[in-house]
């Protein structure tokens, strides 16, 4: 191909490549922000450390590559203070929705800001 139509062909590919890695890289912003990761995250690297027992199960409607975002009820209780009711939601293989019914334990992590803000420490965070 010679001329102009070389030139548009040119611009098509380098084009799309930008658009191919944009969209990757935005992809997986997205997919944090829905299951609940990003804020989750944020939460254990600012929080202090707690347990949280599951009360209730509640099925957001969302599901990420067949897994449920589940929101999680539990009743936290921090080290040296009461017991208290906080929501997380969090993205859940079907595989492990044996382990998460009610009762369960998890070792969780509370905004000290914001105590209601709560993530279970079980995520894979990044570190800063």
């Amino acid at each position: 191909m010679r001329g102009p139509t070389r030139y548009v062909f040119l611009g098509l590919y380098r084009g799309a490549g930008l658009l191919a890695i944009v969209g990757t890289l935005g992809c997986g912003s997205i997919v944090d922000s829905f299951s609940g990761r990003k804020e989750a995250c944020e939460i254990v690297s600012i929080g202090k450390p707690a347990t949280g027992r599951v009360v209730r199960l509640i099925d957001t409607g969302t599901t990420i590559n067949n897994d449920p975002v589940v929101e999680f009820v539990l009743e936290v209780t921090p080290p040296d203070g009461k017991p208290y009711e906080a929501h997380t939601k969090g993205l859940v293989s079907r595989l492990d929705i044996p382990a998460i019914q009610p009762g369960r334990v998890f070792p969780v992590k509370y905004d000290p800001q914001n105590p209601t803000r709560v993530a279970l420490d079980i995520w894979d965070c990044p570190k800063k």
